[in-house]
């Protein structure tokens, strides 16, 4: 993939806001940032313990922030940069938001299998079942970076250490 300056300073964003993340209680680091026609419409990091809420995921709490911002629940034409593959939740929520394109730095095979739902589910067998082609899903950009933000893949992390587990 021939990434962009503009899609390399849009993750720079994101990965800011994912340390923002981890250095404040009840955050985590994953981050962020909803781009159309070149302004950031929505941004955020994940603040699931912060809200006591699940679906507080960093694209979700990005896209709530979009839509208010716009005054509208479509962003059509948007970018969604985001540190990690997003997760089922995610993808669908951007399937119903009707985003353009999505965007992720670090992927499953880059981080420790925690971060990812356990039936072996893949962000693009989502995209391929929503009977969207006008979603593209791009991942690896500025992986190695984003991947130094969570656990390594071959981190031994005892089950009771473990969340999505």
């Amino acid at each position: 993939m021939a990434w962009t300056a503009e899609d390399r300073n849009w993750m720079h964003r994101a990965i800011a806001l994912a340390r923002e993340g981890e250095a404040t209680e009840g955050m985590n680091p994953i981050g962020c940032v909803i781009v159309r026609d070149g302004k950031i419409v929505g941004e955020g990091c994940n603040e699931v313990d912060l809200r006591h809420d699940a679906t507080a995921h960093a694209e979700i709490v990005s896209m709530r922030r979009a839509g208010q911002a716009l005054q509208c629940n479509e962003l059509r034409d948007a970018v969604l940069y985001t540190t990690l593959q997003p997760c089922g939740m995610c993808t669908m929520a951007s399937v119903w938001a009707k985003i353009g394109r999505i965007v992720y730095g670090a992927g499953r095979e880059d981080v420790h299998e925690m971060y990812f739902e356990d039936r072996h589910l893949d962000t693009v067998d989502f995209i391929r079942d929503a009977f969207r082609d006008d979603l593209s899903l791009e991942g690896g950009l500025m992986a190695a970076e984003c991947a130094t933000l969570y656990v390594p893949p071959d981190a031994d992390v005892s089950k009771m250490e473990q969340f999505n587990r």
